[in-house]
């Protein structure tokens, strides 16, 4: 698979899961007799990309900075996404997709630990150095170390450390599911909202 990113399983938890028959997956119940069937993937496949994707950019996200010391040059280095989201409670998980294209994740997957950055309204100019190919992610960005030695970007409203527990290839992404080991708020404001493919922030 392009840029390491592998597949994983993820690990069965709690007395449940090692209970007789507890993680058969199930099949779910086909539609009652004269209800319209799902479509298939040969039905959906003329999908205009560019349409689905100006259709889904009406759905507003907030924007992260997965940040992580580079294991092999020592530095920090990050990317920028807006497909973050929480995933469970017990245990505290998290996830975002990565591109397979994208060159930072295998660096930042190596590091063992990264850290997630809720960024705020200003930090456009953060978002999009970060998600400049080729270039020095952290040239003139001020950042402390999480408990794991993590960067916490100056500015970013609150962060996360995590650890990667599982990855699941779909399409042209990387689903990857993240274990959440320590979490602050840092500071006050606005969130950086990206929305129709531009960002701004919360009027009022």
């Amino acid at each position: 698979m392009p840029d390491g990113a592998t597949a994983a399983t993820p690990i069965p938890r709690g007395p449940a899961a090692r209970s007789s028959g507890q993680n058969t997956p199930r099949r779910a119940p086909g539609p009652p007799d004269g209800a319209a069937r799902p479509a298939t993937a040969e039905q959906v496949a003329d999908i205009d990309k560019m349409r689905f994707r100006n259709i889904l950019g009406r759905f507003a996200t907030g924007v992260v900075a997965i940040t992580a010391i580079d294991p092999e040059s020592g530095r920090p280095t990050g990317l920028a996404a807006n497909s973050f989201t929480s995933v469970s409670l017990d245990p505290a998980l998290v996830s975002f997709c990565v591109a397979h294209t994208s060159s930072t994740w295998p660096r930042l997957r190596g590091a063992g630990r990264h850290c997630v950055n809720i960024l705020s309204a200003p930090q456009r100019e953060v978002c999009l150095q970060l998600a400049t190919k080729g270039a020095d992610k952290f040239a003139g960005l001020e950042w402390t170390e999480s408990p794991g030695g993590s960067p916490v970007i100056d500015g970013a409203l609150a962060w996360l450390e995590c650890s990667v527990e599982a990855e699941y290839v779909a399409g042209d992404h990387v689903i990857v599911v993240a274990q959440v080991h320590h979490l602050d708020k840092h500071h006050d404001g606005d969130p950086l909202v990206f929305y129709k493919g531009s960002y701004g922030r919360f009027d009022g």
